[in-house]
């Protein structure tokens, strides 16, 4: 990387410590069971695992807030949750974020997306799913949309971190990007979606290779083909 290139990026990177960030999307708490194996189990042909230690981040939508925050962003988040423990994790985790704001809409028809692995000796033995990916209602988007509205004012964008585990509907996604449109705001997109239509009028979105490829419905391998 050239000296010029990167005291750009460098520059671009500290615009960050001036600038407020509305995020929406699905969030989830990511978990780390940490143990050793030592024996197979005589219930089962699986391995043992002796649990040592635990630790527990912000997943989805929430690792989006986390990474804004290390560059030095402020975030308002609007996400959805169900009423359970995991729930409260996450609030938890949230409230040791400087600089973070949010809005978590409870659905008590849904549990908490909650990702549980089990690592021993640096491989990964299991990975536990809790979760539910129906889409949300309209009350509980409109919700969202009226968190949205108030704290798009003093921001500099939006991002829409879509995670396909129901928060992001087609139509809260055209809502959205209506609302930051009125507020003369860019809406980056991350997007989980067999089309990119529900993201028209983003800045900018992100998908990456594998999600490049569903929704051309093309195989794609090189720079020139990802242009094209």
């Amino acid at each position: 990387m050239s000296a010029n290139l990167f005291n750009l990026q460098a520059d671009q990177i500290e615009k960050f410590r001036k600038t407020r960030i509305v995020c929406v999307g699905d969030v989830m708490l990511d978990r780390f069971i940490y143990g050793e194996v030592s024996r197979i189990s005589p219930e089962a042909p699986i391995p043992v695992c002796r649990v040592l230690n635990e630790t527990s981040m912000l997943g989805g939508g929430g690792n989006v807030v986390r990474n804004l925050v290390a560059i030095g962003a402020s975030v308002d988040f609007v996400s959805v949750t169900g009423k359970d423990e995991i729930a409260k994790n996450i609030e938890i985790l949230l409230e040791q974020l400087e600089g973070v704001t949010y809005k978590l809409v409870t659905d008590t028809s849904r549990v908490t997306t909650d990702k549980t692995r089990y690592v021993a000796a640096g491989q990964q033995l299991l990975r536990a799913d809790k979760e539910v990916i129906f889409p949300i209602a309209e009350d509980i988007a409109d919700a969202i949309i009226e968190t949205v509205k108030l704290k798009l004012d003093g921001a500099g964008a939006l991002i829409i971190s879509d995670y396909g585990k129901g928060v992001i509907t087609q139509t809260l996604a055209s809502r959205l990007i209506k609302e930051a449109s009125h507020a003369a705001k860019p809406v980056i997109v991350d997007p989980k979606a067999v089309s990119l239509r529900p993201y028209s009028g983003a800045k900018i979105v992100t998908p990456n290779l594998n999600e490049l490829c569903q929704v051309t419905g093309r195989d794609i391998n090189t720079n020139e083909e990802i242009i094209k």
